[in-house]
């Protein structure tokens, strides 16, 4: 791998950002993280970077014996699923709105969630099989002894099960898309729900409380962290782990139930190919690198080992893309999770109206009223520029550009 693939932005900050804007609040917060004495590496930053909430999304954080709950974030597990079926283009009606709304009615968005647990509904769907309902069953059993549990305050356990195959809102996204080669896909993008962020909140406090009683000192406070060997620590990683397969359940609980309302829509002219691709890109995990085990966390990145699938979308107009892992070690096999914004939410919605919305999604069947405004295409960097800067570490297997999308 060649050094001039990436641009050091510091003595141990590795960045991916030619020909794409970086903003100088998330170089000082990468700064801020490059600091921390639990550094096990230098910091990999991928070309969809942006300011977040404690950390820089679009970064990947070596650490050594400890974890920054922060930086994992609040949408512990959050990630893509993509899965291409049978159909081809000639196959869409001319009006897709009735398989929008069809969509909406299966799947909850925004704060809504299914009046009972999706997976105790007999014959609701005939795509959630019982290896799904039985992998629900062993998550509700893994749950019931979460030592987290004792520190969370509220957490409704009725609506946690009946979240599992829901939306949520913000960036998340149910879309229908075409290929270059013509073929339909069904992409998702959704993470853990109201739960995770409970998890999320408690190991926060946690980690912000201990960094107060041993006096640490900290760039930000968002950065405290938890360390191995210690009760607190065990108690975040065992939480972090049940939200990061609680996620890909419910995306493929998801999954399920898009993929029945295109059989019904349909008919038998519809299948599925090829396993579906599940992975998450707000997570933590131990991984060795330059022949270390340490903690890599991926705030916004993706996995990228050699030969390993993953999805990089780019926004409400653009196009997205199914890509292939290079293995790159400086990156820490990874890659970017997106485009990654330019404009906040609350500049976004300042600066565009409901028809700039409508304009930059002509074309695409999707919401277009201001209350989504906050995810126009324009609040994204350009996603052809994200794809040229990060070549070397994954490969593009299909192009896909959206024909329905739906929003919380």
């Amino acid at each position: 791998m060649s050094a001039q693939s990436f641009i050091e932005i510091d003595s141990n900050i590795k960045a991916w950002v030619r020909g794409v804007p970086v903003g100088d609040n998330a170089i000082e917060q990468l700064k801020n993280i490059a600091s921390l004495p639990i550094l096990g590496g230098h910091v990999a930053v991928m070309p969809d970077v942006h300011l977040g909430m404690g950390a820089t999304v679009g970064s990947v954080i070596a650490t050594k014996s400890a974890i920054i709950p922060a930086a994992v974030g609040v949408d512990i597990g959050c990630g893509m699923m993509a899965v291409r079926t049978s159909l081809s283009s000639a196959d869409l009606p001319d009006s897709l709105r009735p398989l929008r709304r069809d969509i909406e009615k299966a799947v909850p968005v925004g704060f809504e969630f299914h009046k009972r647990p999706v997976f105790e509904g007999k014959g609701k769907s005939p795509a959630i099989t019982p290896e799904l309902v039985a992998r629900a069953k062993t998550l509700n059993e893994r749950f019931d002894s979460l030592q987290i549990m004792a520190k969370v305050k509220r957490l409704n356990e009725g609506r946690m099960w009946s979240q599992l195959g829901t939306l949520g809102g913000g960036n998340h996204f149910i879309e229908i898309c075409v290929s270059e080669d013509d073929e339909v896909w069904v992409m998702l993008h959704s993470g853990s729900r109201n739960v995770g962020k409970t998890f999320a909140d408690v190991a926060i406090a946690m980690a912000k409380e201990k960094a107060e009683r041993e006096s640490r000192e900290l760039p930000d406070k968002t950065l405290a962290w938890l360390g191995q060997g210690t009760a607190e620590f065990d108690m975040y990683v065992e939480a972090l782990l049940w939200a990061q397969d609680y996620a890909a359940l419910n995306r493929q609980f998801m999954m399920a139930l898009v993929l029945d309302v295109m059989r019904e829509h349909f008919g038998e002219k519809f299948s599925t190919h090829e396993s579906a691709i599940n992975c998450h890109h707000n997570y933590a995990q131990q991984e060795e690198h330059f022949g270390r085990k340490m903690w890599i966390t991926r705030k916004g990145a993706v996995s990228a080992s050699q030969g390993t699938l993953g999805i990089i979308p780019g926004n409400m107009g653009a196009r997205s893309f199914i890509v292939r892992g290079k293995g790159n070690p400086h990156s820490y096999h990874s890659c970017s999770h997106g485009a990654g914004r330019v404009l906040s939410r609350t500049k976004a919605r300042a600066q565009y109206s409901a028809q700039d919305l409508a304009d930059q999604t002509a074309g695409v069947e999707c919401r277009k009223d201001r209350n989504v405004v906050d995810e126009i295409p324009a609040a994204y960097k350009d996603i052809d520029a994200v794809m040229a800067a990060q070549s070397d570490l994954v490969d593009v297997v299909a192009v896909l550009k959206q024909v329905v999308c739906v929003k919380g």
